[in-house]
């Protein structure tokens, strides 16, 4: 009998009760508590309900040591700590989301202070600023040395209680509800109490936000509480929502090693006791991660998770140590309470002894898609915190910026929210088949998750958890409802998916670790798995991430530099999709429809940009591209310059933007071919300026030397140009030249003049180029000709101003040695060229 396929929906009773919100917020930690409460300063006569699985104090956040980064050091930058945060992140946080974060962070945990949360501060009175692994610089606050998420977690829930917030605590969320254009409804949840709202019950609502938090329950040893248990991310993929990079399990380097066979929710040993300077050492007191990174035990904590599993093979040992035996007992008391206190209760004595440590499932870095409004891939659906993917994290989460998280995206849920103001319809009942798993699996799945589809992964053990999975799914009994068969089948749900993206990517990057793909490969993974659930179980989509590597090359190879190439794609998609995106393709094409089209040229000319134009359409989604042309190739109209293959909706979105790029830079390329042609022969050479439209200069200047023509200077900077005002301000040409020579020694100098008559003293101070402005043909050539008799070494001469097509032989045949035409690049009309849904 083959196992049934994952259930779309969760086998429960009809609720029993319904109640009605403006908004519902699933989760009662940093970010739930948070977009509750500043939805509830927005707009204070709405009804604002927080659902909760246990008490409003039992979630993730309390558990958090560490603390808040944020730029609050004068010393410190944004942009500092958006590197930092990228580095982490190895290649795949999303740049817009992390200087969302880094940007927003500071006031946002201003406002959190002002809500009554106390951090740690000097006896002067400042903030008291620490470090943790990956930061450059201090920029962690804490409270109570190391019980930072308790401080927050008791402001948050004091500011809740004395708002007008209903909170509905003991209650496991179900299922969400939706109306009949598919937009979120509310929930069903499962209250474990007495009263009026026990039992099975709907509360609906114009949105919702899950803040569930992570889901580290779904391995056998964890950081997590009880209740991190998957159920957001769970309940998104049953109701259809995309989840990305659900791979990237962070395990925390340094949690305190209990003794073999120890499972359950496991004592941290906060990152910011190595950032006080403790010390990882092997049995043998031996610092091994010195020589694995320049930070050396503050490194990242996917680089540190590595180095200790590496070490515990090469030594036989099933943990390491961390030492800080020199804090002394006074520091560990006063700046690490928490940790020596829990130390102290297992017999080890942090200040005479090291701390026996290993690595342990910590945070998913991954979760239900979101843009930076918060909003997922089902309207009025919104997700915030740890069950989130924003883009902040990347591969790796960067620590201590989780709370930060969700304090700068919470409150950008409830303003979008709140400026919304979404009126969705009545609730329709679901159609899709209910099921549950057997409760009594819930170990066996943690057990082959932290065998197979741990730290370290292979082929072979994820396909032998996969294949155990898939048997967990069938049971020879009927599984009543009940919260412990819902949290089975919310794990078995995530480990199944989780897995499945494990095995599909093939390389080693961030907190990914393959054993057979142990390097990180960006030509072929420098992008996202996004997963929808359907009837037929998991459904996989992979999207690039920026630029490919194989067209970052390709770029390069061309003198263009992909990260600029890449942020102007930022920009233009941006103007074009705004905050609703593309609503008649998403109002017109279901979201599963695939095409093929062809990007194909209307008129004759030269082609200039088809990697730009790729990139746009990979950015956004197409699975396959194919070149039928060079940039530089002269087509024909009806030729075929480019097919693409993907998602209807992402071609037709990436259409304008494609072709506004494509077209602008084949019409300069075509304008450029066209001058080259008219002086062919002539020894001359056409050549642009700096006429050039703002942020296109590189591209432009590209596509000039794709049509046969050359580049004049890239900016002010590359040599020194004295024209007409400039003279004017230095009182003549000579001491133009002079003033310039005499700053600059180096730099190649040229001149631009406008008469006959000053061309001997540009060549008495030595000019290396000469510029003739607006010349006629006869005085062109007489310049030319003194050039060629006076210059001591080799001078190149320009004509430009008033040059046309039809003049431009003429010009070339004077013996000039370019000819400059900005119209190639402020003026060029654009190619035709379109984009053809094929069918």
């Amino acid at each position: 009998m083959s196992a049934p396929a994952i259930p779309l929906r969760l086998t429960a009773p009809a609720p029993g009760w319904t109640a009605e919100a403006d908004l519902v917020v699933v989760g009662s930690g940093i970010a739930g508590l948070t977009v509750a409460l500043h939805y509830a300063e927005l707009e204070p006569a709405a009804k604002v309900m927080v659902v909760t699985k246990d008490v409003l104090s039992a979630g993730s956040t309390r558990w958090a040591q560490g603390g808040i980064a944020a730029v609050l050091d004068p010393r410190d930058t944004p942009e500092e700590h958006l590197n930092d945060t990228l580095l982490a992140g190895v290649g795949l946080c999303d740049v817009k989301a992390v200087r969302t974060l880094v940007t927003e962070g500071p006031a946002a945990l201003r406002r959190l202070m002002a809500r009554g949360a106390n951090f740690d501060r000097t006896p002067d009175g400042r903030l008291q600023l620490t470090r943790e692994g990956g930061h450059r610089r201090r920029r962690i606050v804490h409270a109570g040395g190391d019980a930072t998420g308790a401080e927050v977690q008791r402001a948050l829930i004091e500011a809740v209680r004395a708002a007008s917030i209903e909170v509905i605590e003991h209650a496991l969320v179900l299922d969400l509800l939706k109306d009949a254009e598919g937009r979120a409804r509310g929930v069903t949840l499962h209250v474990m109490g007495e009263g009026a709202r026990d039992g099975v019950g709907a509360v609906l609502a114009r949105a919702v936000v899950l803040a569930t938090g992570g889901m580290g329950q779904v391995y056998a040893a964890t950081t997590n509480p009880m209740v991190s248990t998957g159920d957001g991310v769970a309940l998104a993929l049953r109701a259809g929502a995309v989840v990305r990079d659900i791979e990237f399990v962070q395990f925390h380097p340094t949690v305190l090693w209990l003794g073999e066979g120890s499972t359950g929710q496991q004592p941290l040993i906060s990152e910011a006791v190595r950032g006080e300077g403790a010390v990882l050492i092997d049995h043998d007191g031996n610092r091994f991660m010195e020589g694995v990174h320049e930070l050396a035990d503050l490194a990242p904590r996917d680089v540190v998770a590595k180095a200790i599993m590496r070490t515990m093979r090469a030594t036989g040992r099933d943990h390491v140590y961390l030492d800080g035996r020199h804090f002394g007992r006074d520091k560990w008391e006063s700046r690490f309470p928490t940790i020596y206190a829990v130390c102290r209760e297992h017999g080890i004595d942090p200040a005479t002894e090291p701390i026996p440590v290993a690595p342990a499932a910590h945070y998913a870095s991954g979760g239900v898609r979101t843009d930076l409004r918060g909003r997922t891939s089902i309207a009025g659906l919104y997700a915030c915190g740890e069950v989130a993917c924003t883009g902040v994290h990347g591969a790796n989460r960067l620590a201590s910026n989780s709370l930060l998280e969700g304090l700068v995206f919470a409150e950008r849920i409830a303003e979008d929210i709140h400026q919304a103001r979404p009126a969705p319809g009545d609730p329709v009942a679901s159609q899709s088949a209910p099921g549950l798993a057997d409760p009594r699996i819930r170990t066996r799945v943690q057990a082959h998750m932290s065998t197979g589809a741990s730290v370290l992964r292979s082929r072979e053990s994820l396909l032998a958890t996969a294949r155990a999975l898939r048997e967990s799914r069938w049971t020879p009994v009927e599984v009543p409802p009940c919260t412990e068969s819902w949290e089975a089948t919310n794990l078995l749900t995530v480990a199944t998916v989780l897995t499945g993206a494990a095995a599909a990517r093939l390389e080693t990057r961030g907190s990914h670790w393959r054993e057979d793909h142990d390097t990180r490969d960006d030509d072929e993974w420098l992008g996202h798995l996004d997963v929808t659930l359907t009837e037929e179980g998991p459904r996989m989509t992979y999207t690039p991430h920026g630029i490919p590597a194989r067209l970052t090359q390709e770029l390069a190879v061309a003198g263009l530099d992909a990260a600029e190439v890449d942020a102007l794609i930022d920009r233009a998609l941006e103007e074009d999709l705004q905050d609703a995106g593309d609503v008649t393709s998403l109002a017109t094409i279901p979201a599963a429809q695939r095409s093929t089209a062809d990007v194909v040229a209307r008129k004759d000319g030269v082609v200039a940009g088809l990697a730009v134009a790729e990139a746009v359409f990979v950015r956004l989604g197409a699975g396959r591209t194919e070149r039928r042309a060079k940039d530089g190739e002269r087509v024909r109209a009806g030729d075929v310059l480019m097919t693409v293959e993907g998602p209807t909706r992402a071609l037709l979105t990436a259409e304008r933007t494609a072709l506004n790029l494509l077209t602008h830079l084949s019409g300069v390329a075509t304008l450029t071919g066209r001058w080259v042609e008219a002086i062919s022969g002539t020894g001359a050479r056409v050549r642009d300026s700096r006429k050039t439209l703002p942020g296109l200069r590189a591209l432009e200047k590209y596509a000039v030397r794709c049509g046969g023509g050359v580049n004049h200077r890239m900016s002010l900077s590359d040599a020194a140009l004295i024209k007409d005002n400039h003279v004017v301000a230095a009182g003549g040409v000579a001491e133009a030249f002079r003033a310039v020579r005499e700053r600059y020694p180096d730099l190649s100098i040229e001149v631009e003049i406008d008469r006959l008559d000053q061309l001997e003293a540009v060549l008495d101070e030595g000019a290396e180029e000469i510029l003739l402005d607006n010349f006629t043909i006869e005085d062109t050539a007489r310049a030319v000709q003194v050039v060629k008799n006076r210059a001591k070494n080799r001078v190149a001469v320009e004509a430009s101003g008033g040059l046309t097509l039809e003049s431009a032989r003429e010009v070339a045949e004077t013996g000039v040695d370019y000819l400059a035409v900005g119209a190639l690049t402020h003026s060029a009309p654009a190619l035709d060229i379109a984009l053809d849904l094929r069918g």
